[in-house]
Order: C-alpha cells, then sequence, then structure tokens
C-alpha cells in the first residue's frame, strides 16, 4: 500500500493525495493558515481509525452470521501535547437489538481493527530523500543509486 502527497496549490497547504486508485485533497483548517478545501491530515487519521472499526465489526458480524443492522463509530481525536499521549475516543454505535454477548464480541474485535493495532503497537519508519528537479508535473522519482535510508522507531510520549 502507497500513498503519494503533492502540493495542489503553490504557497498553499493543499495536497493531492493518491492511494491506490483512489484520490484525496487535503489541506489545512484557516486557524492553521490552510484554507480548509479537505481534510487535515490529522482529521484523516481520526477517519481512518472510524472507517475501519466500522468495517471490521461488519465483516466479523457478516462471519458470524448476525443480522445486526447498521454499525457507527465516532472517533475524536486529541493530538499529543506537552506531557498527554494522543487520545482517540471511539464511540461504537450500535443496534439497540444487539445481544449482550454480540456487542461485547463487537467491542473487543472493534480493538482489533488494524489502523488500531497499528496506532497501539510498535511503528518503525523507513525516511528516504530524493532531490528533484522542480517542474511541478514531473512523475514520482525514483530513488537515486546509492541512496541512503534510515530507519528509527516512532518515539511515544
Amino acid at each position: 500500500m502507497k500513498a503519494i502527497a503533492r502540493r495542489s496549490d503553490p504557497g498553499s497547504y493543499r495536497h493531492h493525495v493518491t492511494v491506490g486508485d483512489h484520490e484525496i485533497e487535503t489541506d489545512e483548517p484557516r486557524q492553521n493558515g490552510g484554507e480548509d478545501a479537505g481534510p487535515s491530515p490529522q482529521e484523516l487519521l481520526a477517519a481512518s481509525l472510524a472507517g475501519c472499526t466500522a468495517t471490521t465489526m461488519e465483516m466479523y458480524a457478516k462471519r458470524k452470521g448476525w443480522d445486526i443492522g447498521n454499525i457507527g463509530v465516532a472517533v475524536e481525536y486529541t493530538p499529543a501535547d506537552r506531557g498527554c499521549p494522543t487520545r482517540f475516543k471511539l464511540d461504537l454505535e450500535l443496534p439497540a437489538n444487539c445481544t449482550d454477548e454480540q456487542r461485547e464480541r463487537l467491542q473487543v474485535i472493534a480493538a482489533k481493527c488494524p489502523i488500531h493495532r497499528a496506532l497501539e503497537g510498535e511503528v518503525m519508519f523507513d525516511e528516504h530523500v530524493t532531490l528533484v528537479e522542480p517542474s511541478g508535473d514531473e512523475p514520482e522519482p525514483a530513488p537515486k543509486r546509492g541512496a541512503t535510508w534510515r530507519r528509527r522507531p516512532l518515539s511515544r510520549i
């Protein structure tokens, strides 16, 4: 899986992001100097967690043969701040006709979605810099021979 972000508008924070066959426009809110022309990357992180959690629960319910109707997931995201960890508050919206067993199992399964596990587990970054000539419409550059990669773990606060 690969995502590529490129600036959409010189002098702005807008970026055109491609992921597989999909395209997303990201931007920063006005209070951060953006135009609010799309979700911020942090908003997309919360959206990814919400979507992944809902999909994981629905896939589990389908595999169990449970006809439980619509599922919703609301995520509130608070980025890390001096001395405080990053926080995600998840509100799972399950139909009132769910049994206690279904509710309990879906809560357990919600925490097992791939995005939840990635955020909770150890994360490694492989960072590489490729120098390219500015032109605006160039295809993705290939790494230069002899380029170096730097691997470092994500620091947790």
